[in-house]
């Protein structure tokens, strides 16, 4: 319980440099398609903010990954160490899966989109865009997503329980 805990906070904070990098940093539409497009027509498409700022924000994508890789490299490591059987595994990818999907609703959609200056702070344009009204704008991804991650959870266990 104690790792699944560990791996779940680890995927969080991966998850928030992903966007902190992009959004702050490497500021390439491409980055934001899953953004309202009412957001994505306010952006205007820009050069760096600062001399370096891509090179950073690629660096913070790259610890991201890293972090994302290290999370699932402890999460098997644990569970073959500790003989997890297919229920085990799936439990876990399953918990941490609908984790991050959770963080995604309530911190990114709810708290950062919604009722904070995040995007506003980077995109000044945005001011006036983003707010309350925007949350639930993407309510069918989660819902996707919330469907897919049990097959993949499945698929993920059986791979590791024959490990």
């Amino acid at each position: 319980m104690k790792i699944t805990v560990l791996v779940t906070l680890m995927v969080f904070l991966a998850y928030f440099l992903v966007l902190y990098g992009g959004v702050g940093f490497i500021q390439d539409k491409r980055f934001f398609s899953s953004a309202p497009k009412e957001n994505l027509d306010a952006i205007p498409d820009t050069k760096e903010r600062f001399p370096g700022a891509h090179s950073i924000g690629w660096v913070i994508e790259i610890i991201a990954i890293l972090l994302f890789l290290a999370a699932a490299a402890l999460s098997v490591w644990d569970g073959v160490r500790n003989g997890f059987g297919f229920l085990d595994f799936f439990v876990r990818f399953l918990t941490v899966l609908y984790a991050m999907e959770i963080y995604d609703i309530i911190f990114f959609d709810w708290v950062l989109l919604c009722h904070s200056n995040f995007f506003p702070h980077f995109y000044p344009e945005l001011k006036g865009v983003v707010g309350p009204h925007m949350f639930g704008y993407n309510k069918r991804t989660h819902i996707r997503h919330f469907v897919i991650y049990i097959p993949a959870s499945a698929v993920a266990a059986w791979l590791c329980a024959l490990l």
